[in-house]
Parts: C-alpha cells; structure tokens; sequence
C-alpha cells in the first residue's frame, strides 16, 4: 500500500476514535447528576488484517464502580434503606479525558495535513 495514503487512513481512524471518545465523554457529563447512571469508557482494541493492515477496534463499556450512595428516603429511586445511588461519573476525571481526547484529535489532525501537503508536494514534482 502507498505510505501517504496509509498515513491519512490512519490519521483518519484516529480522528474518528477520537471523535467518539469525545462524544462518550460529553454524554458521562451530561449524566454526571442522573442517579444510577454507569460511566461509559470506550475500549480500543488494535486488530491485524490480513492483507497487513491495522485498524482500531472499539466498543463501549460500563465502568462497574459504584456511585455514591445519598440517604434521601423521598426520592423515587431510594432503596429500601432510603438510600439513592448517584453516579459514578467525575467531573475531574472526564475533563481530563476530554482535553486528552482533544489533543489526541488535533494530533491526527495535524498529522493528516503532513501527508496532504506531502502527497501535493509529490504531484507538484511529478508534473514537471
């Protein structure tokens, strides 16, 4: 396979992974307040074709920590002890994976724009 275009499919698989991880992310925040809600974490996983080429393999998984546990007998979801499980999502922790995320995509990003320019770069040569 061309290297330049290996290049870009790979910058593009991570853009989009990346893309996803940041949709993941901004859904655990705007849950961060449900009671029960299970933060959801995207896993990678790098498979081998066999024509040689790799590509990233995701799925989605519920983080199997528990929430926070709030004596509030009034409230719908109480237990029978009068306890409601919060979430388990961290503010702190999916700012941090959101920053992570984005800088992850602007890499690819930038990365991406490398091999166009090169690639154009390499036509520009070849028409002379």
């Amino acid at each position: 396979m061309n290297p330049l275009k290996a290049t870009l499919q790979q910058a593009v698989s991570g853009m989009e992974l990346q893309s996803r991880r940041m949709g993941l992310t901004a859904e655990n925040i705007s849950n961060a307040d449900t009671p029960g809600y299970k933060r959801k974490i995207l896993m990678v996983e790098q498979t081998q074709q066999t024509s040689g080429e790799q590509f990233l393999a995701s799925r989605v998984k519920l983080d199997e920590a528990e929430g926070q546990r709030e004596f509030n007998p009034a409230h719908p979801m109480a237990d029978g002890d009068g306890y409601v499980t919060m979430s388990n999502v961290s503010l702190v922790t999916e700012l941090a994976d959101m920053r992570e995320a984005n800088r992850s995509y602007e890499a690819n990003l930038n990365s991406f724009q490398q091999a166009r320019s090169m690639y154009r770069s390499l036509l520009d040569i070849l028409r002379r």
